[in-house]
């Protein structure tokens, strides 16, 4: 690629149209492009190593339009003609091969985010002063080099952890090891493989999301890693087939913003640094990647201004309240331009608006450009190599070194940089030398195990070709003790994650002697239990498969780098055989979704109850499994399972015993095939429960302890009731793929309502063993209604640093430093490469931006935040038991509200989710539950004001009850 091609790339088209040396701007990319450039591509992608009619954006109410060059145009007509003839040829494979033809027409507009230059500098906020004095003067003395060396990663696997910086030694700036995941630690031996985000969204339940942040939190400190890459809370779960949603909450963004905030609150009380991710619009696995898919270029989420902010961002605003201290950027174009090279998401929104303090982080190999992302925002490279995994050639590295020394990024930026995340340390503690002790040879710190290796004594740096070994593997236990065991929290999450969906008869829960607890049996002859399916068994082990991307035994986690190895994982057969009483139960198991029932049919006929166990996976693209390739290829429960269910329940007891169906999913699974045939007598959807799997499930199947799980999700009758915004898109529509949120708000049960659509299993909607009664709503008024949030609070001074003369000399390579190869190094060869020039800035750089009225605090406006009003009503248990209830509020905005400058109407959901509490009551006992609703609960984002709007004309109408479609009070305000 010619150098000038080179240099015009960059996410939004920074650079283009300016004539350079050779040697001007090395720092840009050596192998940079843009977000819409089609490149030679001289080499195929590593990818992640295997050892462990268009709508129209371009108004103000969106992101404005800051380039229409064509994609087409920048290419000469031979170079024209080859893409032509390489596309009609990929046409005529694709009929071939019964795969459909794909013309693109056009290519899409090129960058529809409006430039927002320079980054906001950090501290400024009074919660992270303290740590911002120090970092500035810790960074005040590093040398430019180790500036640079503390915001880029040293390579994929060079060093223990899946990403890590290097030291700035002059000041005592330790190396920091960032370790996924949100599971828990990924590639790290004897640490719990905790219930996966999904599994938590479904308990509901706030105390028990903090406990497994703080859990998790502490087992990677123990396990040396500074940053934790989780919670995440992008995927939102927009499509219910994305591969990556069941790492995420659920499909609201109250429920998802909870969860993620009360997780960020449990890692960072354990001195860790959480990781917000993916930041924003990574709402599926196909093409979210360049080179991934065989496509040069990655996915465009193109989704509107107020979409943005009232869906899509909202968990990543309640993070930044609760001082979440990294944001990770995605994969994916935003509206046409990379997230992680967007100034308008990382500065405008991200930065301003709502006052993030910490740094941004690439997601691995997101980063598409080099000093147009760090212009951008972009305060971190991951894992540190280029345009692709293992390369050794930064984007960041000595090219950012070089635009520091030329003048192509300004020595304030790279500050800014290494500023965020050395005040990140601070803030977090990790100065306590004696929490977080030097790594060696100054002490025995830093990560005690490897990516990389099982073994004891391994490779130091393992991607490298340096044979250097020490012991790398301490094997430390982190998963505590006693009462303190983490594996009693997580079997405790996991089973307030399952949720009953079906219970006729009250079949559940059951006795340990066979049959229903409540309808207990003569117990003169044994009672006979069949239990079905591959799902129930332990199959290979549940690390039979790198990265857990295989579909066999019981599913207990999805794949990629979100998942973890597992510790152990309980089986639910090994836990149904310690479970029932075999004096008066004969259980018999045939753990294959396909018996053989025609051989031997007495296995079952021969059944007084069925158990059927099926599931349904999903992961991280860069892997298939089953077909499956990262999304799922359809709702359906997978390997047969509708099929197992239905000749089970046809057969159990020659037709007249009952079957109890147990679902396994990473969302949600269409079950109309079998769920009204009359002898399925309980569902229950067991989500990914981890380690503690089978024991979970016995506590619910047996009553022990109460059905609390709530469905974070919507379960409909067809795929297709999702409507089109719910659907993957599996195939390229364009050389670069586009997915237009044309749905806006109305996702999951919001589109049900909108539709007047009846689901299977509603939003919020899970069974009891117990009954409740919901009375006496009171909404009082705490604050008076107003439009809009109080003025922005006067931003604190930012630390400034003296910008003193660099000497180009201090950057070159020590004399008779040895280089590993493809580790990323700050430093340059030679002083000759730099070559001071009167650089282009972006488009808008100069231009003064005015802070955001809807931003200056962490999270947003402060008075955002500030209660108007509280619902307060009375729950009592009516049942016969105690039991678990969760108390849902939803809000509906008053009709007839208008723009006042545009007189257009706003347009709302019927309602949406707003507050939630659970409860548990013993028999007859009633609590008085009260609820606050805030400004931003109140209000909708108003994209001409550009600031969150309260109406003050009409009614609210608030309403709570146990489901988004079962909500018995109602009250106006």
């Amino acid at each position: 690629m010619a150098r000038e091609d080179e240099l015009n790339g960059s996410r939004e088209g920074l650079l283009r149209g300016h004539e350079v040396s050779d040697a001007n701007r090395h720092s840009s990319d050596v192998e940079s492009l843009d977000e819409l450039d089609l490149l030679d591509n001289e080499g195929k992608s590593k990818g992640r190593s295997s050892s462990k009619g268009r709508k129209d954006y371009s108004s103000e109410k969106v992101f404005s339009v800051v380039r229409q060059k064509s994609l087409w145009t920048r290419y000469s007509p031979s170079r024209r003609n080859v893409i032509v003839i390489l596309i009609l040829l990929g046409g005529l494979i694709g009929v071939l091969s019964g795969s459909g033809l794909y013309v693109y027409k056009t290519a899409p507009l090129d960058g529809l985010s409006p430039p927002w230059y320079p980054t906001p500098l950090g501290g400024t906020q009074k919660s992270w002063q303290e740590s911002y004095r120090k970092a500035a003067l810790m960074v005040e003395k590093m040398s430019l080099v180790e500036k640079v060396n503390i915001t880029t990663g040293t390579g994929w696997s060079q060093d223990l952890c899946v990403g890590n910086t290097a030291p700035a030694i002059s000041v005592g700036f330790p190396p920091l090891c960032l370790q996924d995941g949100p599971l828990g630690i990924r590639f790290a031996d004897h640490s719990t493989a905790f219930p996966a985000g999904i599994t938590v969204g479904a308990t509901w339940n706030r105390d028990l999301m903090y406990k497994r942040g703080r859990a998790h939190g502490l087992e990677a400190r123990l396990k040396g890693v500074n940053v934790l890459l989780g919670p995440c809370m992008g995927a939102l779960g927009r499509m219910p087939a994305g591969g990556r949603n069941w790492e995420g909450f659920g499909s609201d963004p109250v429920l998802q913003g909870a969860a993620a905030a009360a997780t960020v609150r449990g890692i960072q009380d354990e001195g860790v640094i959480a990781t917000a991710k993916h930041f924003i619009g990574n709402e599926q696995e196909h093409f979210r990647q360049s080179f991934e898919w065989g496509l040069p270029n990655a996915m465009s989420s193109n989704v509107d201004d107020r979409t943005l902010h009232e869906l899509y961002l909202w968990p990543f605003a309640e993070s930044v309240k609760a001082g979440v201290a990294s944001v990770m950027c995605s994969y994916n174009l935003v509206n046409n331009s990379y997230a992680c090279g967007n100034s308008k998401l990382m500065n405008g929104i991200l930065k301003d608006e709502l006052g993030f303090q910490g740094f941004v982080q690439s997601d691995w190999l997101a980063q598409r450009s080099g000093v147009a992302s760090a212009l951008a925002g972009l305060d971190m490279s991951m894992p540190g190599d280029g345009l692709f995994w293992a390369d050794g050639n930064s984007l960041f590295g000595p090219h950012l070194t070089l635009a520091a020394l030329n003048g192509s990024l300004p020595m304030e930026r790279l500050n800014d940089m290494a500023m965020r995340t050395v005040a990140a340390w601070y803030q977090l503690g990790q100065d306590d030398k004696s929490v977080w002790p030097p790594s060696p040879p100054e002490g025995d710190g830093g990560p005690n195990f490897s990516s990389w290796t099982d073994d004891e004594v391994g490779l130091i740096h393992f991607g490298s070709d340096d044979n250097t070994t020490a012991v790398v593997n301490k094997f430390i236990d982190v998963q505590g003790t006693g009462e303190n065991f983490h594996g009693r929290l997580a079997q405790t999450i996991a089973a307030e994650g399952i949720v009953l969906v079906k219970n006729e008869g009250n079949i559940l829960p059951l006795s340990r002697r066979g049959g229903s607890e409540k309808n207990k049996r003569a117990t003169d002859t044994k009672y006979r239990v069949g239990i079905f399916g591959e799902d129930a068994g332990p199959g290979d082990g549940p690390n039979a498969c790198p990265d857990r991307a295989c579909n066999q035994g019981t599913l207990a986690s999805g794949w990629g780098s979100g998942a973890v190895e597992f510790p152990y994982l309980v089986s639910p057969i090994q836990a149904l055989e310690s479970t029932f009483d075999a004096e008066y139960v004969n259980m018999t198991s045939f753990l294959t979704n396909n018996p053989p029932f025609k051989q031997s049919p007495e296995i079952i006929h021969n059944q007084d109850l069925c158990l059927v166990f099926i599931n349904a996976d999903a992961g991280e693209g860069y892997r298939t499994v089953d077909g499956n390739r990262g999304d799922r290829s359809d709702l359906y429960a997978q390997k047969g399972g509708d099929s197992l269910v239905q000749m089970v329940t046809d057969s159990c007891g020659d037709g007249e015993s009952d079957t109890v169906v147990v679902v396994h999913a990473v969302g949600p699974i269409i079950v109309d095939n079998w769920v009204d045939i009359p002898r399925v007598k309980a569902v229950l959807l067991a989500h990914l429960p981890g380690e503690e799997s089978g024991n979970a499930l016995v506590d619910v199947l047996f009553g022990d302890t109460d059905a609390s799980g709530r469905l974070p999700y919507t379960v409909a009758k067809a795929p297709k009731d999702y409507g089109k915004g719910g659907q993957i898109l599996y195939y390229p529509n364009g050389a670069v793929p586009q997915q237009d949120f044309t749905e806006g708000l109305n996702i999951d049960y919001r589109h049900f309502d909108k539709f007047d659509i009846t689901p299977r299993f509603e939003f919020g909607f899970g069974l009891s063993y117990t009954t409740f009664a919901f009375a006496d709503l009171t909404i009082t008024t705490t604050k008076a209604k107003s439009s809009l949030p109080s003025p922005r609070p006067v931003d604190l001074e930012t630390p400034s640093l003296h910008s003193p003369f660099v000497d180009p000399s201090t950057a070159l390579f020590p004399a008779g430093f040895r280089k590993l190869k493809k580790y990323v190094y700050p430093y340059i060869s030679s002083t000759d490469e730099i070559k001071k020039g009167d650089y282009p800035y972006p488009q808008g750089y100069t231009a003064k931006q005015a802070p955001s009225q809807a931003g200056g605090g962490e999270g947003g406006n402060p008075s955002l935040y500030e209660i108007h009003l509280n619902v307060s009503m009375t729950l009592t248990n009516t049942g016969d038991r105690k039991g678990k209830e969760v108390v849902q509020l939803y809000l509906s905005y008053p009709s007839g509200i208008l723009e006042e400058s545009t007189a257009e109407a706003i347009e709302f959901p019927n309602k949406v989710l707003r507050a939630f509490e659970k409860i548990e009551l013993d028999v007859g006992e009633s609590q008085q539950i009260s609820m606050g609703l805030t400004r931003k609960d109140l209000s909708y984002w108003s994209v001409v004001k550009q600031n969150w709007v309260m109406p003050v004309g009409g009614e609210f109408i608030i309403r709570v009850g146990r489901s988004s479609r079962d909500l018995p009070l109602e009250g106006k305000w």
